[in-house]
């Protein structure tokens, strides 16, 4: 875990950021292909996640809020056909932000 922060989820957030896991994790089954994601990182944060819904914190790395943010990435792309596109677009965008801002400009800059 790259750059530790405790991080509050509500029930709902962590459900959804598991939900996207789930997803990710089929792709990789599904096209046989790492789209450059770890199946282990993808595995244990989730579980970690999951072990989170007792608590209202979470302790994540800017890698685990990194690959959050390349599922809802992936998850938006698939879903540009979809009626319901824009609402899929504004809660990426607001997880995105809810995410980013718990480590600087210069730390997401190191990290990439």
């Amino acid at each position: 875990m790259i750059e530790p922060r405790v991080i509050q989820l509500d029930h709902e957030a962590t459900l959804a950021l598991s939900q996207i896991l789930g997803i990710m994790l089929d792709q990789l089954f599904e096209l046989e292909t790492s789209q450059g994601w770890s199946t282990e990182h993808i595995i244990d944060l989730d579980a970690r996640l999951v072990d989170s819904l007792e608590s209202d914190s979470i302790t994540l790395g800017i890698d685990d809020a990194a690959l959050l943010l390349q599922g809802m990435a992936f998850t938006e792309l698939m879903s540009v056909d979809l009626p319901w596109f824009e609402t899929v677009q504004w809660v990426t965008d607001f997880v995105t932000s809810e995410l980013r801002q718990h480590w600087s400009a210069q730390e997401w800059l190191t990290f990439t």
